[in-house]
This record gives C-alpha cells, structure tokens and sequence, in this order.
C-alpha cells in the first residue's frame, strides 16, 4: 500500500490496545450477572409473589397489579444495587432493530427534594410515540398514542445504568405494532396443537415449547477503513469495489486460527452476553476473509429472539472498542460468502425433544414421524409465505450466491428418513424402524470409534433436517428472527389442528387410534413430497423441477411478498388469532416501503460516489496520463512516440469511454428514481425499484470496478476489497 492511501484510511492500522474484560470466575459463575432471572426472583421477591410469577412464566397465568407493584419494589432493589438510574420498555417495532425509552428512577418528594421510585405502573406499562414509527397506515402521523407492556417471559435484565424491560408494542386500537405479539400468539398457537396431538401418544405431556438456536454470522472491518467508505456507512454494504485476486477461493479461512485481534473482540463479547444471560457456545471463521460466526445453545424461542436482538446491539458495541466495524448486512462484499443467521427450530414438551429419534419405543418412533411429517405440510403448504418472512432487500443479495441456500424453499431429509416416509407411504407395513447413529472405526488404533449422524447434511437446502431440529438456513443475517418464526410456528400448529381433525374424525368413525394416525400419515406424505428435495439446490435443472412441482419459485423481492396476503395465508393468521387482515396488510406496506426506502438510498449514494469520488479521481489520472503523453511527444521521434505512448493512449480512450458511460448510466438511475418516486402505491413502487432502479447500479458498478483495476492507486481514494477483507 502507498503511503498516500495509507494516509486515507487515517488510524485504520492503529492497533490501540484495548482491556478486555477477564473475569477470575468461571463462565458458570458470572452467567446471568444482570439478569432478573428466576435465582434473583427468588432472592428478591416474597415467597407468595414468587410464586405468583412462576405461574405467570410457566403457565402464561394472568398477571395482577398488586403482584406488579411487589415484583417492581424487589426488581428496583437489585437494581439499585447495581448502580442503576433509569428505567426503559425494550421492545421491537417493524424496523429490524430495538427502540427504548429511558426514564429516571425519579419522583418529587414534595418536600422540595426527589426520592427514588419505580412502582408497578411502570414495569407493567408505558406510552411511545407510536406515531414516530413504521404502522403501515394503522396510525396517522397526528395519532401518537401508542402502548408498550410487559412481557413477563423473558427475563427484565440491566445494561449500563439503565432496567430493561422486554415488553410488546401495539397502537391505541389494539394492532400489533412489532414482532413479538404476534411471535407470542404463534408460539401458543403451536404449543396448543401440538400438546392435543402429543395426548395421542403420550397423556404426560402438558405442554409444548418451541425452541430457537440461532447462528449468527457477521464481518469485521477496520473501523477507518469502513469510515473511508461511504456506501458501507450508510447501506451497510459496498456498492463498488472489485474483487481481490485472494479472497476465500483457497479454503483457507473457514475454521481457521481466530486472528489475535478478533479473539480478544470475541472473548469481550461473550464475557458481556453471558452475563447477560444469552448461553454463547460456538465461535470460529466462517468462510469469507473476516466473516465470523457465533452460536448459542438452543433456548425458547421467545427468549431466543430477544437475545438474538441483544447479541447485534453489543457485537456493534463491542467491536467499536476493539477499533472493529461489525457488518451485520448480508452482503457486504460482493463476490464472497454472504452471512446468514441459520435458525434452527425444534419442538419439545414437558417430558422431552419431540423430533428425536429413535425413541425408546414404536410409539414414540410414530410420534416423531409424526410431527415430521406435518412440520412438512406446514413447509409445503406455506412455502411461499415462509420465503416471504425470510425475504428483504438485504437477503436478496445473498440468496442463491455463494454458501447461501437457493430463493426456493425445500427440505432435505437424509437417505434414512426418506427411507422410513417412502417404505410408510407405500407399504402396508406399519412398522416404523429407524436406527440410532452408527459406529465407524476408522483403520487408526489410536482413534476411537466415532458416532457418525443417521442424516448427511444438505447445504444447499433452505430447511434441513439435521437429527433433532430442522435448519431454516435462509434466514438472513440482520433480520429479527421473529419474522421466520412467526411463519414457521403458525404453519406447523395449522397442520397439526388438521391432523388432529382428520384423525379424530377417523376414530370416531370407529377406527383403531393407531391405524387412524397411520392412514393420515400416509395421506400427508403423499400430499407433501413435493417440498421434500435431497438433491443440488444450486442447479438450474432444480428451479424447472421445483416449478412442475408447484413451488413457488418468485425472485422479485416485491411481488414474494404478496405471499402474506394470499387467501391461505390471511386464513391460517386469522384463524390462530395471530394476526388480522389489517395487520398483515400494513405489514406489507412497511416491507414495500422499506424495500424502496434501501434501494432509493443506495441509488443515491451510488450516484454520488460515481459523480462526486470516481469520476474525479479517475479524470484526474486520465490528465496526467495525457501530461506524460504530451510530454513524450515533444521528446521523442514520431516512431518512438507511437511505440512508447500507444498503451497510455489507449488507457486515455479507455477512460473516456467508461467514464461517459458512468455518467450517462448515473443520469438514467436519477430518471429512473424520479419516475419511481411519482408512483403512490408503495407495492407498484417497491416494484419499479426492482426492476427498473437496482439492476441499473450493477451495469454501472461493472464500468467502475473495471477502472479501479485501471487507476494509479494513489488516486484512488476508496479503500479496495484487497485491503478491508484482511484484518491485520
């Protein structure tokens, strides 16, 4: 690197030394340190209000103010003894990130001085300007009134100064305002259906818990590098560069030695989150030069959400005191291994996993057939919706690339339960037989024998089984996961309703529980094959075969919406009471205008990057090639002249060329918004984005990543892939 871009990128290479928290207590120790779980409750609470509260957290029992008001005189008290001041609702809106209001644990004493007060008014209940965020036209601008309420399972937890309250958010007339109403609606739905199917099998179980792990994953870059960068700034991604002559194409990064620098970010980050209660597990390189991942183990799915949206929050925190940038969009760089937040879901009861296997019993192996196969018809029935829940202007970019799953929704099996729903379906063999992981001994003495998994795994499927839990890996890096789970719970607890409706109305016909289960079953393996692919999911051969099959297979980020307002849809919300038509209806407007709202801004700052940085910088390259051109003419003879200067004059005309096609192609992307931007319905307009706005910035993007490659590198001012995807 020049000593000219060295000087752009300013303290990019300054390695400050950063104190990383290193706690002499185990892990073990300090989990849940800020955290007002149920050990604190216990500590902190009357014996009758704790109580009270373990009904509320495990049975969903109503919550009465009296008992409020003493869960926030003993919540305060811990608090305080933390150090804190201030109190906040932490909720969710439509927007992908968290809001919060922070209010001083302060009253008049009237006696001229203030006293210290949080009762139970303000734990249970507080008032956002619901106005000031996205309604889809549920709420006028001049209609501010809006209610956040508590949500007393997920556990109320203290950052810095300030008591953060989990809580819904919903408007005046009662709309669900954010993704955790309707996410809590989903999660009883499933945990009701699936409890009246598990009774079949099993009168122990009481209840049925949806659980959540998610994988995050997420790029580091030097924060002077990303500040040098305006598109990264403000979009999150780069709008140009061209790619690096080494990037991930030697396999070389992924699982490799974590980077000294990015260990002492990772360790810091963990050290906070577990003491904030999220159980971080796994860390390690991902595939692309600074793409990382970290998991958690597995927790409720409500729960996992919540501390999901935590884990981004402090990853950006954390990585500003280490001199990083954390990039949570889904493709930062163009070229390599865009990220993704795999979300893996499993369903449990009171008594154990429900997609286990092989049980300990016949009964239990058909129970967990069971419940695959109708977590199958939910897939196969909503495959559109499921896309649509996964799919924003952001995950567009990486669906379909390099180690992403492809924008058509399938589930891979594996041979062995493939087998099992074949051999069911077409046999009049009822038996179920499915076998447990198998030894392989390796011709090694020394290494012992390994379990190997009765299922491969498929990375190129967008809903994998993977041996106790399905893997809905498309879902997207800085998403809300609420999205994915929403759709997903409610597909699964609307097939399960139909399951238990067609079985009951076998046995009551007089059929033998059992063969009625069976009959079913074969029935729904029949109807949902189609959803079941093992193969390539990156061929085009799949995209044609998926088609026949009756998939949906829609590539437009705009019209995959509309899968939220198909009559299937807006009848399996409604009818589990999870959202209406109204809400599902504003919901698309927020997802059309915050399509077009992405695209807008990045045509813009692309727009002014070409103008107002490469154009220049590029001219101004071209006027000393034409200096030095001029100069050699003056010295040297016409043959010499035409044989020393042919390259920079071809250079110059080169220039010239891409240079008007730039600023032509710049003037047709601000027609093209300004025709977009006339249109008034937010989906028409969504639309002309799509199809008339962003591919327009990939032609033109073409013309300048070719320049870059081109251009004396003191000149060109914008950090190049080669230098932000290696940390040093």
């Amino acid at each position: 690197m020049s000593s000219f871009r060295f000087q752009v990128v300013g303290d990019a290479f300054k390695k400050q030394p950063v104190e990383v928290a290193t706690p002499k207590e185990r892990p073990s120790e300090y989990f849940g340190k800020y955290v007002f779980n149920k050990a604190k409750m216990y500590k902190y609470l009357p014996k009758k209000v704790y109580d009270k509260m373990m009904n509320v957290i495990d049975n969903g029992a109503p919550l009465d103010r009296a008992t409020a008001d003493q869960v926030a005189a003993g919540m305060k008290q811990w608090a305080m003894e933390l150090g804190v001041t201030h109190c906040t609702h932490w909720f969710q809106p439509l927007t992908d990130t968290t809001a919060e209001k922070h209010d001083a644990f302060v009253e008049h004493d009237w006696k001229g001085g203030m006293i210290e007060e949080f009762e139970g008014k303000s734990l249970v209940q507080q008032e956002p300007d619901a106005s000031s965020f996205p309604s889809g036209g549920i709420r006028s601008t001049f209609e501010a009134r809006g209610y956040s309420a508590w949500d007393p399972t997920s556990p109320v937890f203290v950052m810095g100064d300030t008591l953060m309250i989990p809580t819904v958010f919903i408007s005046y007339t009662g709309e669900a305002l954010d993704y955790k109403t309707p996410l809590l609606k989903a999660l009883r739905a499933v945990d009701k259906a699936a409890t009246d199917v598990c009774q079949y099998f099993d009168p122990k179980v009481t209840k049925v818990i949806s659980n959540l792990g998610w994988e995050q994953e997420y790029f580091l870059i030097d924060e002077g590098l990303y500040s040098a960068r305006p598109d990264l700034l403000l979009t999150g991604r780069t709008l140009m560069g061209h790619s690096s002559a080494k990037d991930q194409q030697m396999d070389d990064h992924y699982f490799a030695n974590i980077p000294m620098r990015v260990s002492a970010f990772m360790r810091d980050l963990e050290i906070n989150a577990l003491e904030l209660g999220i159980p971080c597990k796994t860390r390690h390189n991902e595939v692309a030069p600074n793409q990382f991942e970290l998991a958690p183990i597995f927790e409720e799915t409500n729960l996992a959400v919540d501390h999901n949206m935590l884990i981004m929050s402090l990853m950006k925190k954390v990585a500003r005191k280490h001199g990083f940038r954390c990039l949570l969009h889904e493709k930062p760089f163009d070229g390599v291994n865009g990220s993704g937040k795999h979300n893996n879901w499993s369903l449990s009861t009171n008594t154990g996993v429900l997609l286990h296997a092989p049980g300990k019993d016949d009964l239990s192996n058909l129970r967990f057939v069971t419940f695959i196969v109708e977590t199958l018809m939910g897939v196969y029935r909503h495959n559109g919706l499921l896309k649509a829940s996964i799919m924003s202007a952001t995950n567009a970019h990486r669906l379909g690339a390099n180690e992403a799953p492809p924008a058509i929704v399938s589930s891979f099996l594996g041979r062995q339960l493939t087998e099992v729903l074949d051999h069911l379906e077409n046999s009049t063999d009822d038996s179920i037989d499915i076998s447990g992981k198998a030894g392989l001994k390796l011709d090694i003495p020394s290494i012992p024998e390994l379990l190997i998994d009765n299922t491969d795994r498929n990375r190129t499927s967008p809903f994998a089984f993977t041996g106790n839990r399905f893997e809905f890996r498309a879902v997207g890096s800085e998403a809300n996961c609420a999205s994915a789970m929403i759709a997903l719970n409610a597909a699964v607890a609307e097939a399960l309703i139909s399951f238990k409706e067609r079985v009951d109305a076998l046995i009551a016909k007089g059929t033998d529980k059992h063969a009625a289960i069976i009959s079913v079953l074969r029935d729904d393996i029949k109807t949902c094959k189609p959803i079941r692919f093992d193969g390539n999911g990156y061929s085009d051969e799949w995209v044609e075969e998926a088609e026949r099959r009756g998939l949906d297979v829609e590539k437009s980020c705009p019209i995959i919406f509309d899968r939220y307002l198909d009559e299937a849809s807006v009848e399996m919300f409604e009818k589990l009471n999870i959202m209406t038509l109204k809400e599902l209806e504003a919901r698309n407007e927020i997802k059309w205008e915050t399509y077009t709202k992405k695209i807008q801004i990045e045509a813009r700052i692309f727009g002014d990057l070409s103008i107002n940085h490469i154009i220049p910088q590029v001219v101004s390259y071209q006027t000393k090639l034409a200096q030095n051109v001029a100069a050699l003419k003056m010295i040297l003879s016409e043959e010499e002249f035409k044989d020393t200067a042919a390259s920079n004059l071809k250079l110059i005309s080169e220039i010239s060329q891409r240079v008007k096609t730039i600023e032509d192609g710049v003037q047709a992307l601000v027609d093209a918004r300004k025709v977009a931007n006339k249109i008034t319905d937010e989906r028409e307009k969504a639309i002309a984005y799509h199809d008339n706005v962003e591919p327009m910035m990939e032609e033109i993007r073409y013309h300048i990543d070719k320049l870059e490659t081109k251009v004396d590198d003191e000149v060109w001012t914008l950090p190049k892939y080669r230098e932000m995807l290696f940390i040093r």
